[in-house]
């Protein structure tokens, strides 16, 4: 698309992890973007220069038609959210409330706002615990946490929105992310995350004394479980093709995998993170959690056929050593005292 024609993309949840990865990817590609995030879990030095940035809550209806209507905004792309599965089982109110409530409010500014596309952040945890791998879109949507059935629930907003208004939108399932910007723009920076590769580099970076290993009789090569990890780089660049997809066909809406169709033991993963660092970090056996399947990988061959995305860092190693690197440069810049 001529560079020159490109609407403002409005990212929601911009100064997180994955959606400040997308920022950066539309300003690469040249999309003019605004940023709106409460900061909450997010840091306003995540968002670059070349951005707008406007601190507020989604669910801020009058700011957020202030902000379309100024910036002509002519997509949203939803990261705004809460992520943490265990947190969404014991307080699931705040997670229908971050995830779907305000959402439903983002979605209606939309349409008010005439903004024509909309891709949401999604996620495998829709499937819950899938009859069969890898997992595919058609596959049943049986959440077992209120953080997929929140997710699932915005999906079910927007394709019913979709149906009503002159509005398109693309929800992409994310499979488990990981790495950081291998340029060392951005990358996870939330204190207490729970995802394993930012653990484990936290272990490696003496941020934490070891890694707790969920379960060691799943049914699989090593006996714990297996999932798909694909690198927040590539997943952001996803988000710019289907993004650019929607503006060359507004009349069809989406649902995709975001995955390399590929799975990790955790123990593979700590055998990549000794590796990179030329270190073993310590693991420590637990019992398994309860609804952790055995295995979730994605097919990923509808996002394949659909969008000219490839994966261009489908490689363990490479997303362990840009996770590290990020956690170093994290470390220097706590120590500074710039990171608050």
């Amino acid at each position: 698309m001529d560079e020159a024609k490109k609407p403002a993309v409005l990212v929601t949840g911009g100064a997180g992890y994955i959606g400040s990865h997308a920022v950066l990817a539309l300003l690469d590609a040249g999309w003019p973007v605004v940023v709106i995030d409460n900061l909450v879990t997010g840091f306003r030095w995540a968002v670059p220069g070349a951005a707008a940035f406007v601190e507020g809550d989604i669910a801020d209806q009058p700011l957020v038609a202030r902000v379309i209507a100024e910036h002509g905004v002519g997509a949203i792309m939803h990261f705004a959210g809460s992520v943490v599965v265990p947190e969404s089982v014991s307080d699931p109110l705040k997670y229908y409330e971050n995830n779907t409530v305000k959402s439903r409010a983002l979605i209606e500014s939309a349409v008010k706002g005439g903004v024509r596309h909309f891709i949401f952040s999604s996620t495998a945890a829709t499937y819950g615990i899938p009859e069969s791998v890898p997992v595919a879109e058609d596959a049943p949507t049986r959440p077992i946490n209120p953080y997929g059935w929140s997710k699932l629930m915005t999906e079910r907003m927007l394709a019913d929105t979709a149906a009503a208004h002159p509005i398109n939108y693309c929800a992409l399932r994310y499979f488990n992310v990981a790495g950081a910007d291998p340029h060392g723009r951005t990358g996870q920076s939330t204190a207490g995350a729970t995802h394993l590769i930012k653990v484990a580099v936290e272990a490696a970076t003496s941020k934490r004394d070891g890694v707790a290993v969920y379960g060691s009789d799943y049914d699989t090569p090593d006996g714990t479980g297996v999932r798909d990890y694909i690198h927040v780089s590539d997943l952001a660049d996803a988000h710019v093709d289907a993004l650019e997809m929607l503006v060359r066909d507004p009349a069809a809406s989406h649902v995709m995998n975001c995955g390399y169709g590929r799975g990790f033991s955790v123990l593979e993963v700590l055998d990549a993170v000794d590796r990179v660092t030329n270190m073993r970090v310590d693991r420590r056996m637990e019992p398994r959690r309860a609804g952790d399947p055995d295995a979730l990988v994605a097919d990923n061959a509808r996002i394949l056929e659909t969008l000219p995305w490839r994966p261009r860092r489908d490689d363990l190693d490479t997303i362990v050593a840009h996770a590290l690197a990020w956690e170093r440069s994290l470390a220097e810049r706590q120590a500074e005292g710039s990171a608050a």
